[in-house]
């Protein structure tokens, strides 16, 4: 019996396909894991309602690939993939993901978190349990703003897990997204500052919304100027 066959034999978490988890899976990326080939696990539903959120279906949507269809389609990927990226939606909203991690790392892949960094208890835990290969955390705006772009959540909340991250031994990365209308320069290199003096070193990652596709709140393409000299001082910008 290979390793594969042995995992999916005695892991409790693939005999239960009533745990439903996933609302999609992109099969292969080169683009999401950084120097990795993946394939990216998409999680229902989303405690934020950000108004740039251009995967809305995936917010509003249900979950409808269970657990253990996950892990075959990992099983057969074998040699052909090293790791797997848990984005959504908000996959620390998944009651079980402590155990559906677990599976994965069983399988010998590596693990990529995408997180609103609004639940720092899960995050703990996944660090506690070293179930995590590298982390991208949002840092969705400042907090006078986090209301009126993100319907709620918490700044406090993005610190707690930044200096859960930040005294790990994980790579993990910072990152926003940026519309003109909704925060300005000022407010980006705020933000680029207070990472800076929080020992962050590591580039703070920029990228414009999509506005060529649907958006949670219907942005669309601002008009305004953006000082990009300005703002190259402080941050990188990401396509």
């Amino acid at each position: 019996m290979n390793t594969a066959q042995n995992v999916m034999k005695h892991c409790p978490i693939a005999s239960r396909r009533d745990e439903m988890a996933l609302y999609d899976l992109t099969p292969f990326t080169l683009l999401d894991f950084p120097d990795l080939p993946a394939a990216i696990f998409w999680f229902a539903g989303c405690n934020l309602r950000c108004l740039y959120c251009y995967n809305p279906d995936i917010v509003h949507g249900d979950a409808h690939i269970d657990e253990s269809t996950a892990l075959a389609f990992l099983s057969k990927r074998l040699g052909l993939l090293e790791g797997v990226v848990l984005s959504g939606g908000e996959a620390t909203l998944y009651p079980r993901l402590i155990e559906f991690c677990r599976s994965i790392k069983a399988l010998g892949f590596k693990i990529k978190l995408d997180t609103n960094a609004m639940r720092p208890d899960v995050i703990e835990k996944l660090l506690h349990e070293n179930l995590l290969d590298y982390v991208a955390l949002d840092f969705k705006a400042p907090a006078s703003h986090m209301t009126r772009i993100c319907g709620g959540g918490s700044e406090h909340r993005f610190w707690e897990s930044f200096d859960l991250l930040q005294h790990s031994n994980i790579s993990f990365e910072v990152r926003t997204t940026f519309h003109p209308d909704l925060i300005d320069e000022s407010d980006l290199i705020s933000m680029a500052e207070a990472l800076n003096q929080n020992g962050y070193s590591s580039p703070f990652y920029v990228q414009m919304v999509k506005c060529d596709i649907p958006t949670l709140g219907n942005i669309h393409l601002s008009e305004r100027t953006i000082d990009t000299k300005r703002l190259m001082k402080h941050i990188t910008f990401r396509n």
